[in-house]
């Protein structure tokens, strides 16, 4: 189902909350491959000592100083967090009372209380990378039909990823790759006055694919090096951390991406040279080179965004929000935001997803009157 065909909603604003602490990569010393940087353009990450839901009321709140939008208009908050543990996985290394701390519809219910919503629907979800795409999927097919957002109403999406908490830090392949960011998108009625949209949601979905092999999983591992505050380093006897087979991801995801890029389009009816922009999830600078390459055997045009990693690292689903905040004021006509990420734990699969947007009227005379 094409969200145009329902109520029409779209981005009114984006604000992000990066924590202040910024690991470098000299941190991680000779463990670095020499080349990581070249291949990936991660130079720094930041580091919560926050927790997901902490992160993710700092992001609303920012969002409430730049844009001064009123909580008792919030008809509805999908929070997702890539860093809670799989149930799967919980179930097998966790204490009861640490397993319902990882449940994400609990945080969303939390993260609701601590903003003080009424009238406000919950739900959490996880879809790793992929957790942006899935979110505007699920609002534009499932939420909008049936809340009937009246003019002035919104609702938002809340990512928050702390991926710190559960990475290898001894890993060579692994450890230098993720950062921790929350974000919080404002979604309103097209029709809004009061949260005037800047980019039209024309297509979302996301989606599970097979894959030839696993890719992804947890372990404990034993007398892990873990960052302190200060450049210090300190170690866990025990750590429960996720593992990837980085090769096969660099391979996968480029061709996920595109493929779903390609098939919101032919969804919503448009071809490849409608695209004006691709804003992709920001894995690492040579990911998204890769898929530039597929993109074009594709036919989908347009300016390919990339090298936002630099003193981020892979944000995962903060990725399609920051990427659009930072480039908000040169963005025009149809912006493609292709995702992929890891399946489930120990699964042969992958995911993917695409949100399609339009440039609003709106947006484009904001831009005019900015330059």
């Amino acid at each position: 189902m094409d969200a145009r065909h329902e109520t029409p909603l779209g981005i009114a604003a984006i604000a992000l909350h990066q924590p202040s602490w910024e690991l470098e990569n000299a941190w991680f010393g000779d463990s670095m491959p020499r080349k990581f940087a070249h291949h990936t353009g991660i130079e720094a990450r930041a580091i919560s000592l926050d927790d997901e839901v902490t992160m993710g009321l700092h992001a609303v709140r920012q969002l409430q100083r730049e844009t001064g939008c009123n909580l008792a208009d919030c008809r509805g908050i999908v929070f997702v967090s890539p860093s809670f543990i799989p149930p799967s996985i919980a179930r097998r290394h966790l204490a009861p009372a640490q397993q319902a701390r990882e449940r994400p519809s609990g945080a969303a219910r939390q993260l609701a209380r601590g903003l003080g919503t009424r009238r406000c629907r919950t739900i959490g979800l996880n879809w790793f990378c992929c957790g942006y795409s899935r979110a505007f999927s699920l609002i534009c097919r499932r939420w909008a039909p049936r809340l009937g957002l009246q003019r002035d109403e919104f609702l938002l999406v809340v990512a928050a990823t702390r991926i710190s908490r559960i990475t290898d830090y001894s890993s060579p392949q692994t450890a230098g790759l993720f950062g921790d960011m929350a974000s919080a998108t404002l979604l309103a009625p097209a029709t809004s006055r009061k949260y005037p949209v800047h980019f039209e949601i024309v297509h979302a979905n996301a989606e599970k694919q097979p894959a030839e092999r696993p890719t992804f999983d947890f372990h404990v591992r034993p007398q892990v090096p873990v960052p302190s505050p200060g450049g210090g380093t300190a170690h866990a006897d025990e750590r429960l951390v996720y593992t990837l087979d980085g090769m096969a991801i660099a391979e996968i995801a480029p061709r996920a991406m595109s493929a779903a890029t390609a098939k919101a389009l032919a969804d919503a009816g448009l071809s490849g040279g409608d695209v004006s922009f691709v804003v992709p999830h920001q894995a690492g600078s040579g990911i998204v080179r890769f898929t530039g390459m597929q993109l074009d055997g594709y036919g989908i045009g347009g300016e390919l965004v990339n090298g936002l990693t630099k003193r981020t690292g892979n944000i995962s689903a903060c990725s399609i929000p920051h990427a659009l905040k930072n480039t908000w004021g040169r963005l025009r006509g149809l912006i493609a935001c292709p995702t992929a990420a890891v399946g489930s734990p120990g699964k042969p699969e992958v995911l993917q997803g695409c949100i399609l947007l339009r440039a609003t009227p709106f947006h484009e005379r904001q831009a005019i009157a900015a330059a």
